[in-house]
């Protein structure tokens, strides 16, 4: 039994057959007796449906920090050295493992907080030299 399809828009240039996509997303060319026809964004999405679990990249964790192999001399937790990401084995064991501290992560401003921070420093900056001008009319020069 033939599966019957909804009538896609479709037209004509330069002697080549143009039809949208199921999702309707895009045009592509097509030969004569197409009926329908999937873009490869809507293909990739239901391979991606239809086995979630392959998609996922297996990632091992090694334990070493990020930019280790970037490091003049690295030593890893089992006395491996290795010297700018080349391990060295007749090193191994001699050195003392290198102890990373961990990133201290920044909190991300918002814009809002942002201009409300700059904000507060020009109303500071202003007072100041509101005050210094107060003082200079009052006569009580600044003494250095």
């Amino acid at each position: 039994m033939k599966k019957k399809y909804k009538q896609q828009p479709e037209y004509n240039e330069k002697g080549v057959r143009y039809m949208m996509c199921q999702k309707g997303c895009c045009y592509i060319s097509v030969g004569d007796k197409a009926t329908a026809v999937r873009c490869s964004r809507e293909v990739n999405y239901t391979i991606a449906q239809m086995f979630p679990e392959e998609n996922k990249p297996a990632r091992v964790k090694t334990g070493r920090p990020a930019g280790w192999h970037w490091m003049a001399e690295f030593v890893d937790k089992d006395g491996t050295v290795y010297h700018r990401g080349k391990e060295q084995p007749d090193l191994k064991g001699t050195l003392p493992v290198t102890v990373v501290k961990p990133k201290k992560k920044t909190k991300r401003r918002s814009q809002e907080q942002i201009l409300l921070a700059r904000e507060k420093e020009k109303k500071a900056a202003l007072r100041k030299e509101f005050k210094k001008q107060k003082e200079f009319l009052n006569h009580k020069l600044l003494e250095k």
